[in-house]
């Protein structure tokens, strides 16, 4: 590798590292800020699931593109689940800089249920931050060996955070204000 090439990972290794690590702070700091005086944002958790869901169609559908090697749609595919990602994410704090958490009202089993799957997803979600940045600057950096072992690892982590944001929002919605 020239010298050249490996500066350039290494900046972008530097740049995941730090987005990885910030993301999930600011919108922790985020998710306790109020805005005063904003009318809050309702109707969002809707049009933040419903990325979810499409983003784990997309995700399907470009495990299919890859694997049938229509590589241009592959590509085209996961930056359109990144932006909707960045998309949703932008959303979910608005949401919550401007409306108060809803508690879950379920009894029983189904709470425990209810809480697994939110704080695997929580969880995950943190996780998958820089599994899909290191799996797509693999690809930008022409490493296909390496971005198809990631693939393999980032690809149904990303999908369980997709498939449990809808779960989550279903199971919750009835509880909504």
């Amino acid at each position: 590798m020239s010298a050249d090439k490996s500066r350039k990972e290494k900046r972008i290794n530097r740049g995941i590292t730090v987005v990885s690590i910030v993301v999930p702070l600011v919108v922790a700091l985020l998710f306790g800020v109020r805005l005063p005086n904003v009318e809050p944002l309702r109707f969002l958790p809707p049009i933040y699931a419903s990325i979810n869901a499409l983003t784990a169609v997309l995700l399907l559908l470009a495990l299919w593109a890859i694997k049938v090697r229509k590589i241009e749609l592959h590509k085209k595919i996961m930056s359109t689940c990144v932006f909707l990602s960045l998309l949703f994410l932008t959303m979910y704090v608005a949401y919550h800089m401007t409306s108060e958490s809803t508690t879950f009202g379920g009894e029983g089993y189904i709470r425990y249920l209810y809480f697994f799957i939110l704080i695997s997803h929580i969880v995950l979600s943190i996780v998958i931050i820089p599994l899909v940045l290191h799996t797509y600057a693999r690809a930008y950096l022409k490493k296909f060996e390496t971005h198809k072992k990631l693939a393999k690892i980032t690809f149904p982590i990303w999908f369980y955070v997709a498939v449990t944001g809808v779960v989550v929002y279903l199971m919750i919605s009835p509880y909504y204000v």
